[in-house]
């Protein structure tokens, strides 16, 4: 099933929603800013997703405005299809967006209510290319063992942050599952219909 790659940004999501940020000291105006994003989303995630009374689809509909509100993704989705955006019909773009994110919320959306106990804290934030800024972060487990390193990509878009990828141990999840849907679309004749195909498919398992 077409579940694993970007859509950990999710997981690390969850362990972020459920613990609460560290800001960075002695950070940059716009470092600064870009650590308040992220100190933002967390406390909307809690505000939202982590109530045990609110029902399942409340929760979808509250983590699909999260979503909204905090990650480009469309841009995350156009990225991620590569090359095929521009062979794509625009009907196939459109499903393709749609899917995109309906994966991401019916995959995820039950991961809430499965903290246990991690604690992440942000440390930088340092430029990227293309005008884009990392928030650094680390996430360190109740059990104990490596803690994990995080790095949270924003782009400011008219004065608004938004993320546009997450580097978990240093391995970009746009990129892992910019890899994954080429092979799917490979294996399925080297047409974009057959990723929108798969992903129905995994939709519908789900539901």
């Amino acid at each position: 099933m077409v579940k694993r790659g970007f859509f950990f940004f999710v997981i690390v999501l969850c362990s972020l929603a459920l613990t609460g940020v560290g800001r960075a000291a002695g950070a940059e105006d716009e470092g600064a800013r870009a650590g308040k994003f992220i100190e933002s989303l967390a406390d909307k995630a809690i505000a939202a997703l982590t109530e045990s009374s609110v029902s399942r689809d409340e929760r979808i509909s509250r983590f699909h405005t999260l979503l909204e509100e905090h990650f480009a993704v469309d841009t995350i989705g156009r990225w991620v299809l590569g090359r095929y955006w521009n062979e794509a019909t625009e009907p196939e773009r459109k499903e393709y967006l749609a899917l995109f994110e309906e994966l991401i919320v019916s995959t995820y959306v039950d991961r809430f209510k499965n903290y246990s106990g991690e604690k992440l804290s942000v440390y930088s934030t340092v430029p990227a290319t293309g005008g884009d800024l990392l928030v650094n972060s680390q996430i360190t487990r109740p059990a104990g063992g490596e803690p994990l390193d995080v790095a949270w990509r924003v782009r400011d878009r008219d004065g608004h942050f938004k993320v546009v990828d997450v580097i978990v141990a240093g391995v970009s999840m746009g990129q892992t599952q910019r890899s994954e849907f080429s092979s799917v679309i490979r294996r399925t004749g080297g047409r974009v219909e057959g990723l929108l195909a798969k992903l129905r498919e995994d939709l519908k398992k789900g539901a």
